[in-house]
């Protein structure tokens, strides 16, 4: 019996750094709008600086990453996300453009604690690819699948501080990677017959409640 083990996937090749935009400057957010607004599906994903003390709360997400076919805008998020705030509000709550990428559930969760985004249009692609399996699909095993590709996903940079103001080139082509290939993925899903489920609207924000007025004091 041949026990030999299968010959290793050729590398995916990634996003080039010139097609990668960093949003700087209000002019930026303004025309990464426009390009991401204009497509009928973007790429989407958040990285938030990691947490390594037990029971503390991440402060993410600190960079987000919007992918168009062409181009992977990146908005760094500091304390405050000015000036692409409203822009960046504009893009995920937009309920004619889809977003789609690997994992969504905490970076969904993130944006609405930490910017009051409420993401609409949202399609997880773990969920969506994973057919009658039990677990989701991960990234890696998506572009095997589809591309028979090896898709190289390093623990090292994952674990980066992503709240610097200076990101590094391999921070910057790991982020835009990984928006960008979940576009890729979900493009020759397409193509081979997939079929997006109707969206669920996103769920409205609560108000705080108003505390009840106190009976007056007799006198």
């Amino acid at each position: 019996m041949d026990t030999a083990a299968a010959p290793p996937l050729p590398p995916y090749q990634g996003i080039a750094l010139d097609h990668v935009k960093l949003v700087r400057t209000s002019d930026d957010a303004k025309a990464a709008m426009a390009a991401l607004l204009a497509a009928d599906a973007i790429g989407f994903d958040t990285e938030s600086k990691p947490t390594f003390v037990k029971g503390e709360s991440s402060t993410g997400p600190h960079l987000i990453q919007l992918a168009t076919d062409d181009i992977a805008y990146l908005f760094q998020v500091g304390s405050t996300p000015a000036p692409a705030l409203a822009e960046l509000k504009a893009i995920l709550e937009s309920t004619t453009t889809l977003k789609v990428g690997f994992g969504l559930s905490d970076d969904v969760k993130r944006l609405r604690n930490k910017l009051g985004i409420a993401p609409a249009q949202v399609l997880d692609l773990s969920v969506a690819l994973r057919g009658g399996q039990r677990n989701d699909l991960g990234a890696k095993t998506a572009v095997a699948k589809f591309f028979g590709l090896h898709l190289q996903k390093s623990k090292k940079i994952s674990t980066t501080n992503w709240a610097t103001s200076r990101l590094t080139e391999k921070q910057i082509l790991y982020a835009a990677d990984d928006a960008q290939v979940a576009l890729r993925v979900y493009r020759r899903w397409i193509a081979d017959g997939g079929k997006v489920a109707p969206q669920k609207a996103p769920r409205a924000s609560t108000p705080p409640a108003t505390p009840p007025t106190p009976p007056p004091v007799a006198a």
